[in-house]
């Protein structure tokens, strides 16, 4: 009986039931093009990383702007250019419209900034952390969120 409502799921064209989140992410986790793509992201990421560092670094040790401020500013600094590397070169997403693709990068961006925010916060105030190192930190801890909101949404399959 389970081949006839297979053969009748067919014949009325109706859409299978969605995966659940677990299947889902066991079947990412096989893939080969989607470590690649981490990789690819984590590069990215880690020019972004540099250039986040050293203009939080200026402006938060050697100007002695407050941290959340510096931390502000080094985010904006950062986010062209993991924008633009992301969208051509990790996820070749340059088919896609790059205005609905840059929205949601920034959304994505954000979330992810205002996690590593809490985090610094946290860390400085909260533990006594030095500000360059729990800056690093922070930005390493919202890193898989960045991606998976990256990957799934700015330049997912649904562009």
């Amino acid at each position: 009986m389970a081949d006839d409502t297979a053969i009748a799921f067919r014949d009325e064209k109706v859409a299978a039931p969605p995966m659940a989140a677990h299947v889902r992410v066991r079947h990412g986790l096989r893939k080969t093009k989607n470590w690649v793509q981490l990789f690819k992201f984590c590069l990215v990421g880690s020019t972004g990383y540099a250039i986040n560092l050293a203009v939080f670094t200026l402006l938060a040790v050697v100007l002695d702007v407050h941290h959340i401020a510096a931390a502000t500013v080094a985010f904006l600094v950062a986010l062209a250019n993991n924008f633009w590397w992301n969208r051509h070169w990790t996820f070749k997403a340059g088919d896609g419209h790059a205005g609905f693709q840059a929205a949601r990068f920034f959304v994505v961006s954000v979330l992810a900034f205002l996690f590593s925010l809490a985090m610094l916060e946290l860390l400085i105030s909260g533990l006594g952390v030095p500000k360059v190192l729990a800056q690093a930190i922070s930005i390493a801890a919202a890193t898989p969120l960045n991606f998976l909101g990256n990957k799934m949404w700015s330049f997912g399959q649904g562009r």
